[in-house]
């Protein structure tokens, strides 16, 4: 039957993600397909991240095209070649800027969302400082041959952490930072777990005032919405420098700075990009990459998206011979097109296997069925243009789940059905019309 050895809890995450239409954040490499070009060019920026440098991208393409899939993938990928990775979604709530706090509210998403290849879910703040101390600790014993406990493997340790954060002193807000990191592994070492606590908060951007800070601290700047950015390059360096490849961030929804009503605060928002785009593209920034979702209006649109802010369109814009046609897949936008209707064959047959393995059944629809499954998507949607990944998959998920649960139904009474729905609401097309487009397809 199944060949498939894909464990109860990712096909659980799998059936339950693609059912609802959202992107599962485990077991997506048993559904990847197509993107080949794409994910190449994405590994390369991070084999240059890795080596001090910085990217930017941004990954636009239509509603349920896939580029939450991608960042996804990526975000995996990342993981795996031990990268720090943070993701966040922008909302009204969350921008890069704003008046009430929303670019600060962006930076606590990215720090909640904090994973590493061990802590692949978020929440790896604590885990990663732990695990440092712990590093150090073992480091210095086994060069000194001291035993845990010895007053003198305390004062080593705090000797490496401060040459750490020292080479850090030099950047923007980089001594603050630095007094945080040393104020918690003073609070770890005296087991002080309420001055442990108030140095997480006050890297998690939680603190509300100086004041409060400065009583808990003694740091006299807190995280705000001007400044959270640069704390940001300082995680970048500081995990490069405890042993990871470096910090990759992956914020999606990118249209809801496009959707910004007021044409001020959308404008800084943009700027706040630019400062963004500028410092990976000019070597302001290392070890960090940036990689931002959206759909292409929030680009393209000369009237209220990137494009309407004349700094970015002329860094984002195609070069003369990249907008023929040709993809380079090396410019700062990476554009999804829809995946080929092979593509959609492949990734439903992988569907087929895994819903089958999950409710433990032998799968019965044939390649045939499959491909009158899309023929049918096609058609009811009216035009090529208009399928998008996301639809085709959540349909044939619901088929497929209606087939498990009624047994007595057959798939073609199925397609029956919908056949004639959807030629009932669009006035009865001839089916003439509708070319075989998959007749080419050799099985």
């Amino acid at each position: 039957m199944n060949e498939l050895k894909i464990p109860k809890r990712l096909t659980t995450a799998l059936v339950n993600s693609l059912t609802a239409g959202v992107v599962p954040r485990v077991g997506l490499e048993h559904i990847a397909v197509g993107r080949k070009p794409e994910v190449e060019a994405i590994l390369r920026d991070m084999d240059n991240i890795a080596e001090g440098g910085a990217a930017f991208k941004l990954i636009t393409g239509r509603y349920g095209s896939g580029k939450s899939f991608l960042l996804q993938i990526i975000r995996n990928y990342a993981m795996d070649r031990d990268f720090v990775v943070a993701d966040a979604d922008l909302s009204p709530e969350r921008r890069l800027v704003g008046t009430k706090g929303q670019g600060l509210a962006t930076y606590r998403e990215l720090m909640t969302h904090l994973s590493t290849r061990t802590r692949p879910d978020g929440g790896a703040l604590e885990m990663i400082l732990q695990k440092w101390i712990a590093a150090i600790q073992q480091e210095i014993m086994q060069e000194s041959g001291l035993r845990p406990g010895d007053a003198a493997l305390n004062e080593q340790v705090e000797l490496r952490i401060y040459a750490v954060t020292s080479s850090m002193q030099n950047l923007v807000h980089g001594f603050d930072f630095a007094k945080v990191l040393a104020a918690y592994w003073n609070s770890y070492k005296l087991g002080d777990d309420d001055r442990k606590q108030a140095a997480l908060r006050w890297l998690r951007g939680e603190y509300a005032t100086k004041t409060e800070a400065r009583k808990d601290l003694g740091v006299g700047v807190i995280i705000d919405d001007d400044s959270w950015y640069d704390y940001i390059k300082l995680w970048s360096e500081f995990t490069a420098a405890i042993g990871y490849k470096g910090l990759l961030l992956f914020i999606d929804e990118g249209v809801n700075l496009y959707k910004i009503t007021n044409s001020i605060s959308r404008q800084s928002n943009y700027e706040k990009l630019l400062t963004m785009f500028n410092d990976t593209m000019q070597g302001k920034a290392e070890h960090l990459g940036i990689f931002m979702g959206g759909t292409p209006q929030f680009v393209e649109d000369e009237r209220r998206g990137l494009f309407s802010y004349d700094a970015l369109r002329s860094r984002l814009i195609d070069g003369r011979y990249g907008s023929s046609g040709l993809k380079t897949y090396t410019s700062p936008i990476l554009k999804l097109d829809m995946l080929s209707y092979e593509e959609i064959l492949i990734l439903l047959q992988k569907l087929r296997d895994i819903h089958a393995l999950h409710f433990q059944y032998a799968a019965v629809l044939t390649d045939d069925q499959l491909i009158a499954f899309m023929q049918n998507a096609v058609g009811r949607l009216g035009a090529e243009e208009l399928l998008t990944t996301r639809e085709v998959v959540r349909d044939f998920m619901d088929l497929l789940h209606t087939l498990h649960q009624h047994p007595e139904t057959t798939f073609e009474d199925l397609l029956g059905e919908i056949t004639a729905q959807s030629a009932a609401k669009s006035g009865d097309k001839d089916p003439d019309d509708m070319e075989d487009f998959l007749a080419e397809f050799e099985l």
